[in-house]
């Protein structure tokens, strides 16, 4: 069973924002003639990053809700200039729209373990359009 990290998106107003950011530095990537590569740098190490890069993802909680994930298809330890040990995340940079699940705020990253973890949303006929901010407020009501 994969071990997940769970993580704050700061910054990001939504998942088309994530997305656009993530879009946005692929593309500066392959006009600087380098292999685009998705990552998160993080300064804590994961010391179970092995369990993690079986089939982990990465949660993005935006907006007080997980909302999304990426899956961690590696952990890249190094030593920053600065002399600080710290961890690039390598994530697919495809965005997988997940249940809508309140979280809290917290610092860092936590480990999630997958029968916490919020399920993939299938994409049906029925409710593919439903606003992301009608499906947060369905989220409160836990009617979703």
């Amino acid at each position: 069973m994969p071990l997940h990290l769970i993580k704050l998106c700061v910054g990001a107003e939504s998942v088309e924002d994530l997305d656009a950011w993530i879009q946005e530095r692929i593309a500066i990537q392959k006009s600087a003639g380098l292999e685009p590569e998705q990552t998160h740098t993080t300064r804590m190490i994961p010391k179970r990053a092995a369990e993690i890069v079986d089939g982990g993802s990465l949660f993005w909680v935006i907006k007080g809700f997980v909302q999304v994930r990426q899956r961690i298809v590696a952990i890249r330890p190094f030593k920053g200039e600065d002399g600080i040990e710290r961890c690039d995340l390598v994530l697919e940079p495809v965005l997988m729209r997940t249940e809508t699940q309140p979280r809290r705020p917290f610092q860092g990253w936590r480990y999630l373990e997958e029968r916490d973890a919020p399920r993939d949303i299938r994409r049906t006929a029925v409710g593919d359009d439903m606003p992301a901010e009608m499906r947060r407020h369905l989220a409160e009501l836990a009617l979703i």
